[in-house]
């Protein structure tokens, strides 16, 4: 595998990273680097880590995990946007709840990160199987999901500054197509 599809592979696993951190910085009224860099933090070290675990764990375990990713992803995604969408519209204009998108919430951003790095995992089998020198592949994931992670955050930002409540609706419907997408996909229903 070449530098120029290592890039490539790279830049397509980091997509749904940087929807989730486009996400992020809807809900933000101010734009916050420290929650940037810790989302880009989680969501760059979970795509350089899952390749390694399957790197690793090579194809004896894929068999066991590749049934139920899809649904992993899904669930986990549905989850945190279905919360987004709850939150839109149950919430007081007048009155918070407390908690802001500006706020670093470790739980979700592990959740987060796990959903959007499952597929990483068979990226990393793919490695062993092609004899890919991991460490150079992997900093490289890491590093462009972390970039386009931050890059994200203020994306949204820019627009969910504006635009606060409709935001956050359009985050939680992003998250739960981009589980439900996920979903079909590996269910061969959609083939993108």
């Amino acid at each position: 595998m070449g530098l120029a599809e290592l890039v490539l592979l790279a830049i397509g696993l980091s997509m749904d990273a940087f929807a989730v951190s486009i996400c992020k910085g809807l809900g933000m009224k101010r734009i916050n680097l420290k929650v940037a860099v810790i989302l880009g933090l989680f969501f760059g070290g979970f795509q350089a880590g899952m390749p390694v675990i399957g790197w690793a764990l090579g194809s004896q375990f894929m068999g066991i995990i590749s049934p139920i990713d899809h649904w992993i992803a899904f669930i986990l995604l549905a989850f945190i946007g279905g919360k987004m969408l709850w939150e839109a519209f149950t919430e007081d204009e007048n009155e918070g709840d407390g908690k802001d998108a500006e706020k670093i919430d470790l739980g979700e951003y592990l959740i987060l990160a796990i959903a959007t790095s499952i597929d990483a995992l068979a990226v990393g089998i793919s490695f062993a199987a092609l004899s890919v020198d991991i460490v150079p592949a992997v900093s490289l994931i890491g590093i462009t999901t972390f970039l386009f992670s931050v890059a994200g955050v203020a994306i949204g930002h820019t627009f969910g500054a504006r635009y606060e409540k409709p935001a956050a609706i359009v985050g939680g419907v992003v998250l739960v197509l981009i589980g439900l997408k996920i979903l079909l996909e590996h269910l061969g229903i959609l083939a993108i």
